[in-house]
């Protein structure tokens, strides 16, 4: 997977600009901070399924690391006046957004260097 230094800086800088955003709004549509830090990392026990290889830790991870279900999460928390919803979701967006700012992006079933940012870890 091949990508330019150019395109990765400009996604990186997108998932640090949603991570920013995603605070602002968290700080005023949240549920506390300390919530916020106890579930930050949560979706990377995603990666928990890449025992049982590649292919299924790829989906795993790809799915816990996608906008669509913590857009969707945000989007019924908000239309349903669900706050703790409304915040998890958010809380879902600012780490996915982290960890597109720190190069981290969608894992191609290859094994999980292989990201849609380009490869990640030492062999980059």
């Amino acid at each position: 997977m091949s990508v330019t230094k150019n395109i990765s800086i400009i996604l990186r800088l997108e998932g640090l600009l949603v991570l920013i955003l995603s605070l602002l709004v968290y700080a005023q549509y949240g549920s506390g901070w300390t919530l916020f830090a106890i579930l930050f990392l949560l979706p990377d026990l995603s990666l928990l399924a890449y025992f049982s290889g590649p292919r299924i830790g790829a989906a795993a991870y790809n799915a816990a690391h996608s906008y669509i279900g913590a857009l969707l999460l945000v989007t019924w928390g908000f239309l349903l006046g669900g706050s703790l919803a409304l915040a998890l979701g958010i809380i879902w967006v600012a780490h996915i957004g982290f960890d597109r700012a720190m190069g981290y992006g969608l894992k191609s079933p290859e094994g999980f260097r292989f990201t849609h940012l380009g490869l990640i870890g030492q062999s980059r």
